[in-house]
């Protein structure tokens, strides 16, 4: 999930997130975009972002899309 820190936006997303009984097992990355200029560029305007089998999604994003993307996840791993 691309994010920054001070985002409540980002809060949100992270706790829906953590709320998914389904992602158990996986490891979140949370990259924070402040730290690196290009990032900044490309997802400032639209955090939070999460990053999932090659799809984007921006905020808000719900529990039945992130479900949705688990398959593409799983072949891309």
């Amino acid at each position: 999930m691309y994010g920054t820190s001070a985002c409540s936006l980002c809060d949100q997303a992270f706790d829906l997130l953590m709320s998914m009984p389904e992602l158990q097992g996986l490891t979140l990355r949370v990259v924070d975009v402040a730290a690196d200029a290009a990032l900044t560029e490309r997802y400032g305007a639209r955090l939070p972002v999460l990053s999932l089998g090659g799809v984007e999604l921006d905020w808000i994003f719900t529990t039945g899309q992130v479900r949705g993307l688990l398959p593409l996840a799983a072949e891309r791993s």
